[in-house]
């Protein structure tokens, strides 16, 4: 059964290309079309995971590409699908018909599409061709008020930096090839030598960059410069979300060389640890989120390092609906309060209890509190970690709470009451507030996954070993969380604040940003000039000089040979002219004249054989 394999990505992939298309003209119907494609999406997922369709079609001799549902990627695509419908219809009611509605709906179709393939591919070849329009287009969509500079200045660095990493996947698709004499991915494993050590090195840096893991997470804090809708949809179950699929899905190879998953494990609690305390110290909402997706990536990451895939994928799912919900408010309240900043954002819920109870929600669940969502996927993770190295199990749970603490935080100052709180500059709308109980029912419902029954269940589903976690570690990780938040609050009421010299290096996000152009982007742009004054001076240089010596011989060859010349090619002209003229005179057109010159020429003949004789 292949149809519904390459249908299922299709839909939105021809919606979005079409929009893109037709432009402006298709602004007033963009938002339908867009929403009755994602509905159409969603519909098509739920099928596939239920028949589980598999394609393949010929590319290049020896590697084909494929696409198929199986057990993980089934999960998947429900997953992205039903998260983009939410964005999709909160989107109507963020961009009006003043604003180029075909391209954006036009460009998150064509991003979920994108996605859809990614997580449906069998080989690498599929895989590189969805992973670059992912990233051509998440270049497209933050930039996409691209004539403010600043966005156009952080979808370019977003795009520099995931490129970076994604050199990685041509570097292990050739290996892969040398290796193994295959780009289907479930066979990378077998590469045979150091091509199994290349392909996974490839791997590992392609996935990382795009989770935005350390130390490349930088690029996620100006990726919030996008729409608020866009946030939701990369940084929940799409883009950063697609690195840590590539770990999870690619568990075996780590596995093989014997480096790679401890390698990607540390990383992902190293980074879900440091980005945690990034997360704590922000002060801007967005950014508070975008830290916090760093680290809450870095546990599934952390998941596919430990062998931990089941409840690396179901932290996935949790994760998407929580963090979608989480962005979309904070997009509501910067449209309705026109801030992102925490301060002036106090109040916040009161003034909407709907959108600030979805919030809490979310919050809550992302806080890691029991019997919510991420409580539960988290444990499973830490019990992956916990099997793989105790040490690990530790770093990952003091990630874990700061988990609590940011959440907390942010939860506390939007319900407290204050009067310096922003003023109000417009509307929820129904579109908006339409999508937010839906997801706060997911963030708060996947905490059924702690139950060993419902995780045996979804492990079976993902054809996925199951790790369960230990009873004391659910209490242990529950009861620490509810001290944490409780603290928190506290705290945050009482006007605790870090110290300075721990507050400026954290909230600037560990200066990541600013060491990648130090460490890379300066020396690069030197040894680009550097090249430009050589080409200038000695490429440049050189040919100059040649072209002055050609020009200095010609002047030579003018003076010295031409007119010599030109004096032998006149002379030879004007004997010829001469000779013309003598042939011409004999030529008068009468008879007799001809006679007589004949009789002259058979006379001189006479007297010649004469003489010759």
């Amino acid at each position: 059964m292949s149809a519904p394999a390459w249908l299922l990505p299709a839909v939105p992939l021809v919606t979005g290309g079409a929009l893109v298309t037709a432009g402006r003209r298709a602004d007033p119907w963009a938002p339908a079309v867009g929403v009755a494609a994602a509905l159409a999406s969603l519909g098509l997922a739920i099928a596939a995971a239920a028949v589980r369709p598999s394609a393949t079609a010929p590319f290049i001799a020896g590697a084909p590409v494929g696409v198929a549902v199986d057990g993980l990627s089934a999960v998947l695509v429900v997953t992205v699908t039903a998260v983009t419908l939410a964005v999709l219809v909160y989107s109507v009611g963020e961009f009006g018909p003043d604003e180029a509605r075909a391209r954006f709906f036009g460009l998150m179709s064509l991003f979920a599409g994108s996605m859809l393939v990614t997580v449906t591919a069998t080989t690498l070849p599929l895989l590189l061709m969805a992973w670059e329009v992912m990233g051509a287009t998440s270049y497209a969509l933050i930039g996409f008020w691209w004539r403010e500079p600043r966005r156009a200045d952080a979808a370019t660095t977003v795009f520099l930096t995931t490129r970076t990493g994604d050199l990685g996947l041509y570097i292990a698709a050739g290996a892969g090839l040398a290796g193994a004499g295959t780009l289907a991915l479930d066979r990378l494993p077998q590469a045979s030598g150091g091509w199994l050590h290349v392909v996974a090195a490839g791997v590992v840096a392609a996935a990382l960059g795009k989770s935005a893991q350390l130390p490349f997470s930088f690029w996620l804090s100006r990726a919030m410069e996008g729409p608020s809708p866009v946030s939701a949809l990369l940084h929940s179950a799409t883009m950063v979300a697609a690195g840590a699929y590539l770990l999870l899905r690619l568990q075996p190879l780590l596995a093989a060389t014997g480096w790679a998953g401890p390698l990607v494990a540390w990383t992902g609690a190293v980074t879900a640890l440091a980005l945690g305390a990034v997360a704590v110290a922000q002060r801007d909402l967005k950014q508070l989120l975008a830290a916090s997706t760093c680290a809450q990536i870095g546990f599934m990451v952390l998941a596919a390092g430990a062998a931990g895939v089941s409840g690396g994928v179901a932290h996935l799912v949790g994760h998407a609906a929580t963090k979608s919900l989480l962005f979309l408010v904070a997009g509501i309240w910067l449209g309705t309060l026109g801030t992102k900043d925490l301060l002036a954002l106090r109040g916040a819920t009161r003034r909407w209890p709907r959108v600030g109870t979805a919030f809490t929600v979310g919050g809550l669940a992302l806080a890691g509190l029991a019997p919510l969502s991420l409580w539960a996927t988290k444990d499973a993770v830490l019990a992956a970690a916990w099997k793989e190295n105790p040490g690990l199990y530790a770093v990952a749970l003091v990630a874990a709470l700061l988990g609590a603490v940011y959440s907390a935080k942010a939860i506390t100052l939007v319900w407290q009451r204050s009067g310096g709180a922003a003023e109000t500059t417009g509307t929820v709308g129904r579109w908006r507030a339409a999508p937010l109980p839906v997801l706060a029912v997911i963030a708060a419902g996947v905490g059924v996954y702690a139950v060993p029954a419902v995780a045996e269940a979804f492990a079976d589903l993902v054809d996925l070993p199951v790790v369960e976690p230990e009873p004391w570690q659910l209490v242990l990780s529950a009861v620490l969380a509810l001290v944490v938040v409780i603290g928190t609050v506290v705290g945050v009421r009482h006007g605790v604040r870090l110290p300075r010299p721990v507050q400026v290096p954290f909230a600037g996000w560990l200066g990541l940003e600013q060491a990648a152009h130090l460490l890379f982007v300066r020396p690069t742009f030197t040894l680009a000039n550097a090249l430009a004054r050589f080409d200038d001076r000695v490429v440049d240089g050189g040919v100059r000089v040649a072209a002055k010596a050609v020009h200095h011989a010609a002047r030579l060859a003018d003076l010295r040979l031409e007119h010599p010349i030109d004096a032998l090619v006149n002379g030879v002209a004007a004997a010829f002219r001469w000779l013309g003229q003598v042939a011409r005179r004999p030529q008068t057109g009468q008879l007799h004249a001809y006679y007589a010159q004949a009789a002259v020429l058979f006379v001189a003949l006479a007297v010649i054989l004469v003489l010759v004789r």
